[in-house]
């Protein structure tokens, strides 16, 4: 009995982790095929988070427009996804309706002007110059 216990414990404890390393390698292998398959025009995200377009490759480094006319240098294993395109188009549709909303609405509606003391009575908020802001905090 005790001679067939030993061999089953090493069974039992090898497979699981055999099988875990054979899905380990697949999901690398997955990684790196995306990497590799990066193309000039992708979105894509960092392994940090950070989302950029690929404007420039080479073997090893990935160029990233990361903002308009701000381009970084990133190595390849840094790519964590590439985005899909529908991804895109409604973050371009978010920001176009963000750039489109009337200032003023969007500072009462954030909670901005309540904070400052500027909106009562649900007036609309007015943005302060810079130096009312600065003859204001001098009075504090």
């Amino acid at each position: 009995m005790a001679n067939l216990l030993f061999p089953l414990l090493l069974v039992v404890l090898l497979v699981p982790m055999f099988l875990g390393v054979r899905r380990q390698k697949r999901e690398a292998e997955k990684v790196a095929a995306m990497q590799e398959g990066v193309k000039v025009g992708d979105r894509v995200t960092t392994t940090s988070g950070l989302y950029g377009t690929v404007v420039d490759l080479d073997d090893e480094t990935v160029d990233l427009e990361i903002a308009e006319d701000v381009v970084t240098t990133w190595l390849r294993a840094a790519i964590r996804d590439v985005r899909p395109a529908e991804d895109a188009a409604e973050e371009s549709a978010d920001t176009a309706d963000d750039e489109s909303g009337d200032a003023l609405g969007s500072a009462a509606t954030n909670g901005s002007a309540a904070t400052n003391g500027s909106a009562t009575n649900g007036a609309p908020a007015v943005e302060e110059s810079v130096e009312d802001t600065a003859a204001r905090l001098r009075k504090d």
